[in-house]
């Protein structure tokens, strides 16, 4: 059976090419591998704080504390969830994934990230739509749909009250100011 590293901030292809050449470098099969999470075949031991270090200098962390692993799993989730587009009934996705009820995973998560769990979705999916807007290749509407709002009125609101302005005077600005995924919080 392998063992599992949860690794923060590994949100994308490029993080995980990353990580493979880390682990390579210290010898370790990989036996899988998805955003935050790398099964290796071998055990830590030996090599557990070069690991941590060498994770640390690309600047991930790997994570330990059992709270931390469950925030960052809930985090994992979502970003999965916004990244494809499949954003209907993600609080439930989450409890599916996390084997907890909402109410736990909701109250662990604003306890330890000072934000609601709603809320961070939120931003998340602000942060898709300011990514859909430089990408010009849909109209608020279809963004709208794509991210699972009931109507283009409803994320104009949303994204208003984020980011303190339109998506049109966004979309004019071309000064995007984007975040990453991992650093939203």
């Amino acid at each position: 059976m392998g063992h599992t590293l949860l690794i923060k901030n590994m949100v994308c292809a490029r993080c995980k090419s990353t990580i493979v050449d880390l682990l390579k470098r210290y010898n370790f099969d990989i036996e899988s591998i998805e955003l935050g999470k790398v099964v290796v075949k071998q055990e830590l031991k030996n090599n557990y704080e070069a690991i941590k270090t060498g994770l640390k200098d690309l600047g991930f962390e790997l994570i330990e504390e059992e709270s931390k692993v469950l925030i960052e799993k809930v985090k994992l989730v979502v970003i999965q969830c916004i990244s494809e587009n499949n954003v209907d009934h993600i609080i439930s996705k989450i409890t599916k994934e996390i084997g907890k009820n909402d109410s736990a995973i909701s109250k662990l998560f604003s306890k330890s990230e000072g934000i609601t769990l709603e809320k961070y979705i939120i931003n998340l999916k602000i942060e898709k739509v300011k990514e859909y807007i430089q990408l010009n290749q849909l109209n608020f509407s279809e963004i709208a749909y794509n991210l699972n709002y009931n109507t283009s009125s409803h994320l104009a609101k949303q994204f208003k009250s984020v980011t303190g302005m339109s998506m049109s005077e966004y979309k004019k600005i071309q000064n995007w100011d984007r975040k990453e995924l991992d650093q939203i919080v």
